[in-house]
């Protein structure tokens, strides 16, 4: 399968998965039930999964057949997930300092050029190093 034949395509039923896949229903439907994938379930009770499911299987088949257990590849897939959650509260973190830099700075151009000196002899080279490096990291 081609990744041009699903565009327009959001969601898949557990059988248009197996298909796709090569994967059986009743294995996708165990790694569900283990918490290895998710799927909505529709007003009819049909589940519908993600188009991402399709590289998730390949994943999880891939590190089965290199022997890693299933319960293995679902704390892989925890730890990573929490990693992700982490890299976005640092990001939102980020933009917060970036503000708050960009406050000050305004702040620190309308006081006096006496003003402005002392104010930036306070500042370590340290914080002024790790303030140039969140800069880069949030553009």
């Amino acid at each position: 399968m081609v990744w041009s034949d699903l565009i327009g395509i959001e969601k898949l039923k557990i059988g248009e998965l197996a298909e796709k896949t090569g994967i059986t229903k009743r294995t996708i439907d165990y790694y569900t039930t283990l918490g290895l994938l998710e799927a909505e379930r529709s007003a009819s009770n049909y589940r519908y999964y993600p188009l991402e499911t399709i590289e998730k299987l390949r994943i999880i088949e891939e590190k089965k057949s290199s022997g890693m257990s299933l319960e293995a590849i679902k704390k892989q897939f925890e730890k990573e997930q929490i990693e992700e959650v982490d890299i976005q509260e640092l990001r939102l973190q980020m933009q917060y300092l970036e503000k708050e830099v960009s406050h000050l700075l305004e702040q620190i151009n309308t006081e006096e050029e006496t003003t402005q000196y002392n104010i930036k002899q306070k500042i370590s080279t340290e914080s002024v190093a790790l303030m140039q490096s969140l800069l880069l990291l949030i553009t």
